[in-house]
Parts: structure tokens; C-alpha cells; sequence
């Protein structure tokens, strides 16, 4: 019954973080003014804002011009859904969960943003690490200090990697990182970012092989981000240990 619960709350959340991701890069208001269709301003009633349920009711369509309403907005909804749904699953009932489903939320606003805007807003990382600091203040990693280790380790890394690149890694990643490093500790974030790394070189290779990006056209890294943290949040002290004994029975 919860998890339905969860799933509705994520939905409904998902539809407010698409718009937080598209409005605060631009520092508009994400109260005012109202939805609107971006082609012909038709400003949306409360029966069409309904995530999922109005877009498939309009066929995808602005009941205003009739335009395509990409389907990216019941595609996000959904997905927020669904992780939503899935994280008491993997972390359980506990306070935990608590912080699961913030990091589902700061890392749905930020994939919007950086896939319209490759921005990752510091206004954004700001609010979230205040309620990851108090998170972790309440329900701390063992020993307490992995969050203060982390931190330092994922700032220093992506700084590191940033400064050789030369601009290949943005400084809000860099940001973001220092922020990952908190929720997860030393050992995860750095197994977070070789994650990312995988999945965006992975991915990446696919979208040029099949040309659906072109050389050295800009990927936004968010969503590997996204990725590679959530499996390393989840599973990563399995993944460490299986790794470790492969090590162990290797040599």
C-alpha cells in the first residue's frame, strides 16, 4: 500500500521538479507565472496539469493549438514515480529511506536542467546540501566522520579532474560531487564517479555510434551522474565486496 503511496507522491513531485529544473537556471519564479504551453501560451487549467493521466486524456496534444507536448514530461513523471516506489525496496523502512528519496529528488531537477541548460544551479545544490547536512546530522554514516571524508574526496577529485581537462568537466559537477560525497562516503563516491564515468563512456559511445549525437558535440553528465551514485548508493558495499574477494581469490 505504501509503495503505491510512494509512487503517486513521486509522480505528483516529478511534475514540480521539472519545472524547478527548467525555471531556476533562468531565475524565474516556480510559483508564478502559472504552466503555459511553451508555443502558444495557452496557460494550463488545473485538470491538464495532472501528471501522466491530462497528457494521455490530450493525446499529447495543447488543448489550446493543438501542438505536440513532448512526451519527456510523462516519461519524467514517471520515472520519478518509479524510483520513488523502488527505494523502500533496496534501502528499507528506516530513516534512511528519508535520504534515498531526497537524492531521487535533487538528481530529477538537476537531469532537467542539465539536459536543457547543461547547468547544474548552485541555488539548487545549495537547498540540498542544507537538507543533506541536517539528514546526516540525524541519521549519520558509521563512523560519523565518512561524511566529512567524503565530501573533501569528491571536491578534490572532480576539482582535479576539472583542472586537467581543461572545461571537460564542469565546475557544477565539481560542486555537486563535493555535495555526493557527503550522503555517501568515502568509498562509494569515488565507486559513484567510476560508475558515472562507465555509464556516460558506455552510453555516450552508443549515441555516436548510431549518430544521434555528433563528434565532440557537449553530453550533458547529470544523468550518469544520477545513475552511477543511485547504484552505488544502493548496491555499492556489495559491488566493494564481490570486488574484493575476486581480489582475494586471485592472488
Amino acid at each position: 500500500m505504501f509503495i503505491y503511496l510512494l509512487f503517486i507522491y513521486g509522480i505528483f513531485l516529478g511534475s514540480f521538479y521539472n519545472v524547478v529544473g527548467l525555471r531556476v537556471p533562468l531565475k524565474q519564479s516556480i510559483v508564478t507565472p502559472r504552466s503555459a504551453c511553451p508555443t502558444c501560451g495557452h496557460q494550463l487549467k488545473p485538470y491538464e496539469l495532472i501528471p501522466v493521466i491530462s497528457y494521455l486524456l490530450q493525446g499529447g496534444k495543447c488543448r489550446g493549438c493543438q501542438s505536440r507536448i513532448s512526451p519527456i514530461y510523462p516519461i519524467f513523471e514517471l520515472l520519478t514515480g518509479l524510483l520513488f516506489a523502488i527505494a523502500p525496496l533496496v534501502i528499507g523502512w528506516s530513516g534512511e529511506l528519508v535520504v534515498a528519496l531526497t537524492l531521487i529528488s535533487m538528481f530529477m531537477i538537476i537531469i532537467v536542467s542539465d539536459i536543457h541548460y547543461m547547468i547544474i544551479p548552485d541555488k539548487i545544490l545549495i537547498w540540498f546540501a542544507g537538507i543533506f547536512l541536517l539528514e546526516r546530522i540525524i541519521w549519520p554514516l558509521t563512523p560519523w566522520w565518512d561524511s566529512l571524508l567524503g565530501a573533501v574526496t569528491g571536491f578534490s577529485l572532480l576539482l582535479l579532474i576539472a583542472l586537467i581537462s581543461k572545461g571537460g568537466m564542469g565546475f557544477g559537477d565539481v560542486k555537486l560531487y563535493a555535495l555526493l560525497g557527503l550522503v555517501l562516503g568515502f568509498k562509494l563516491v569515488i565507486l559513484s564517479f567510476f560508475l558515472s564515468t562507465l555509464y556516460g563512456a558506455v552510453i555516450g559511445g552508443l549515441a555516436l555510434l548510431f549518430r544521434i549525437v555528433k563528434r565532440r558535440q557537449p553530453i550533458p553528465f547529470g544523468p550518469f551522474i544520477a545513475a552511477g551514485t543511485l547504484t552505488a548508493y544502493y548496491w555499492g558495499p556489495k559491488m566493494i565486496d564481490l570486488y574484493l574477494q575476486f581480489l582475494n581469490q586471485g592472488f
